[in-house]
């Protein structure tokens, strides 16, 4: 089941072949909260990497392997994933719509992710905040507009983030999660229930990672099964 939310509450319920047709759901058009001259910023310097000893051989690391399961005992069998809740990120981290785009940009750097939800008062989302719309403020722009970006930056969060936003819950199946993000361009949706509190946040990174993975993901082949199937 996927939801659309905003300011002003539930815009949609229904299944990923009518969300695209909520027009605020098309292909996102993001904004840009800073401009900034690419010329200006210098590359860090290359780091020289320091010699690393050779991997041990496949061999090795299959006794290996093997020894350190058995140290811990038996595992549980293993299940295939196929629902949101199989590999969501849970307690995921959330900014309030007031909170200041540098502050933002800040708090989303130092804890090395690239998009977070924005939650009201209340907890229930209603929009997403996304890295790439924003740039730290020690990025100046074109001269003559530092001014202009210190105001850009001290925006709230509610001028720069994507909403309204597609949401979905737990049970959803992980294929109708790939097409949505695939339909939207967002790199990935909130969890939330039907009354858009947040329960956590699913991106393409854990999608890929279950691909990659065991146990492995349930892939289809084939033509697309139709919906209720």
């Amino acid at each position: 089941m996927f939801f659309v939310f905003g300011p002003s509450g539930q815009m949609y319920r229904g299944g990923a072949e009518q969300l695209s047709q909520v027009s605020p759901v098309r292909r996102v058009q993001r904004p840009q909260a800073l401009r900034t001259r690419a010329a200006d910023v210098q590359a860090p310097p290359t780091e020289v990497p320091s010699p690393t000893p050779p991997a041990p051989s496949l061999r090795a690391q299959d006794a290996m392997a093997a020894y350190a399961q058995t140290a811990q005992g038996p595992q549980a069998a293993r299940q295939p994933l196929t629902r949101v809740r199989d590999v969501m990120t849970r307690g995921s981290l959330a900014v309030p719509p007031e909170t200041r785009v540098n502050d933002a940009w800040q708090t989303l750097a130092e804890h090395r992710i690239a998009q977070a939800p924005v939650v009201d008062a209340q907890g229930r989302v209603v929009g997403l905040l996304l890295r790439a719309d924003m740039a730290p403020l020690d990025l100046l722009p074109e001269p003559g507009a530092v001014k202009q970006a210190i105001d850009l930056a001290r925006r709230p969060v509610s001028e720069v983030m994507v909403s309204p936003v597609p949401t979905v819950d737990e049970d959803t199946e992980l294929r109708r999660v790939a097409g949505v993000l695939l339909d939207t361009g967002l790199p990935g949706l909130p969890v939330t229930d039907e009354a858009g509190r947040l329960a956590g946040f699913i991106s393409r990174t854990d999608i890929l990672r279950a691909v990659a993975a065991d146990p492995p993901l349930d892939l289809w082949s084939g033509p697309r099964p139709q919906e209720g199937i």
